[in-house]
């Protein structure tokens, strides 16, 4: 595991006074425990200035610092995605002479409780042994693992302080808006908080990180360590959890990532209650439906999400999804893209009845599911395009053709570098034509499990056929 190198970046923020009047707000009488946004001046005073803010709050961040033996399936490398748009953890490995090799790491979390439940990200603690909490005022705790949820990055925490502690309330993030102030708090070192503010940049970004992003971009500076630490806005009240930032160069460059307090909430009154987060499982793998896949199909425009795959025996399964279909809505609500459908389906829960309205052979037809649990699946899954970079699924009923459409292709994969194409028609394999998905992968298996290096398509591009070589990843 690569040492990461630290940036301590002190981040000082002057706004001007809005108008031509000048606001002093009172002082406020501190406390050492209930909710830390109860005494907050009013969101008018916060926009002049904003020590009064984060003289409250602070308290309820917390530094998180973790140790455990790095061994089979324990150590995480950090991979060429975390290097540039991921987790700001100073995690650092080192080697015990008495016990091998171990890691250690500190990140930062937020109270949410007075009886001590602490909330992080689910990287900062992931895999560790020990951990343990410095409260804002130096208290040492040993902390308990509640629950952790991977799949939205997020952790529950426990400790006892034997006394009722400061602590956030979550906000509405709903209501947030681009160019609103935020304030990004921390205990990275151990040292005591440290505040940065700026504003939300945008809403909704999808970092590819999960099943569930739906991050907001902000603008203020947040660097290693700061994972996990509570995103304020200006009444004092948690509206995102700080999870990644942007780094080509191993610094800050300005793009951080939240995690809205709408998502956060949820997940966390379930890792409180249960220890877990159960979400209801279709079992499909699903993949975007751009223009070329859109005209492909005969749709009107490019929405909704195109089933891939269907997994054997899963409940898309049993309602009768095929490969080739276009979910474009769930319970009435319509479907515009994948994190659309995979959050409809994961909210709904296991058991839950769902009516799937899909487009199939250019008809619009419903079909009804009972969702199985997924919370040992890996997800409604994007597909894998896999090892040659592309999916498949039956031509559209009416087409003048025979064969298979080619309904994605993988960015930098071996097909994207042979020229593949969304919406190219496989017409044969090697000399033998095919006319079904089935019979498609039956003979690029053929191929593959004969030691060649490339799978050589007849495919059908506009009004010309050609053969193009693909090799086998």
């Amino acid at each position: 595991m690569r040492t990461r190198r630290i940036y301590l970046t002190l981040a000082a923020a002057v706004v001007a006074a809005w108008g031509f009047w000048h606001f002093a707000p009172a002082a406020l009488p501190a406390h050492a425990s209930g909710p830390v946004d109860g005494n907050v001046v009013s969101e008018r005073a916060a926009s002049v200035g904003f020590a009064e803010v984060i003289e409250k709050v602070q308290p309820a961040v917390v530094n998180i610092s973790v140790a455990g033996h790095i061994g089979a399936g324990n150590d995480v490398p950090f991979d060429e995605f975390e290097d540039f748009l991921r987790r700001f953890f100073d995690r650092q490995s080192s080697r015990d002479p008495g016990a091998g090799p171990v890691f250690r790491g500190m990140g930062s979390g937020f109270m949410v409780d007075p009886e001590g439940y602490v909330v992080t990200n689910n990287h900062v603690v992931d895999n560790a042994s020990e951990i343990t909490v410095t409260l804002n005022d130096g208290t040492r705790l040993p902390a308990e693992l509640v629950g952790t949820d991977e799949k939205t990055d997020l952790a529950l925490l426990k400790v006892d302080a034997k006394k009722e502690l400061p602590y956030a309330r979550f906000g509405d993030s709903e209501s947030a808006r681009v160019g609103d102030w935020i304030i990004a708090i921390g205990n990275p070192f151990g040292l005591g908080g440290s505040a940065t503010v700026g504003i939300i940049s945008a809403r909704g970004r999808d970092i590819q990180s999960g099943p569930y992003d739906d991050f907001f971009q902000i603008d203020a500076p947040i660097n290693q360590g700061n994972s996990g630490g509570p995103l304020f806005d200006v009444s004092g009240r948690v509206i995102g959890v700080n999870t990644a930032i942007y780094s080509p160069n191993g610094g800050n460059i300005g793009i951080g990532f939240a995690i809205p307090s709408k998502l956060a909430e949820s997940v966390i009154a379930e890792l409180k209650s249960t220890g877990h987060v159960t979400r209801g499982w279709l079992g499909v793998t699903i993949q975007p439906v751009d223009e070329p896949i859109a005209k492909a199909l005969g749709l009107e425009k490019a929405h909704g999400a195109l089933v891939a795959d269907v997994t054997p025996g899963s409940p898309a399964a049993k309602a009768g999804l095929s490969p080739g279909d276009v979910i474009v809505s769930v319970d009435g609500q319509e479907i515009e893209n994948l994190k659309t459908v995979t959050r409809a389906i994961a909210e709904r829960g296991p058991g839950a009845d769902v009516a799937i309205e899909i487009l199939r052979e250019r008809e619009r037809k419903t079909v009804h599911a009972t969702l199985g649990d997924g919370s040992g699946e890996a997800r409604e899954s994007r597909s894998p395009a896999g090892r040659l970079g592309f999916s498949i699924a039956p031509v559209p009923s009416g087409s003048p053709h025979d064969g298979v459409l080619i309904t994605g292709v993988e960015p930098t994969s071996p097909a994207a570098e042979s020229g593949i194409r969304a919406g190219d028609i496989i017409v044969g394999v090697g000399n033998i034509s095919v006319r079904s998905v089935d019979e498609a992968r039956a003979e690029i298996e053929k191929a593959r499990s004969r030691g060649q290096e490339n799978v050589l398509l007849r495919i059908l591009r506009g009004d010309g056929a050609l053969f193009v070589a693909v090799p086998f990843a």
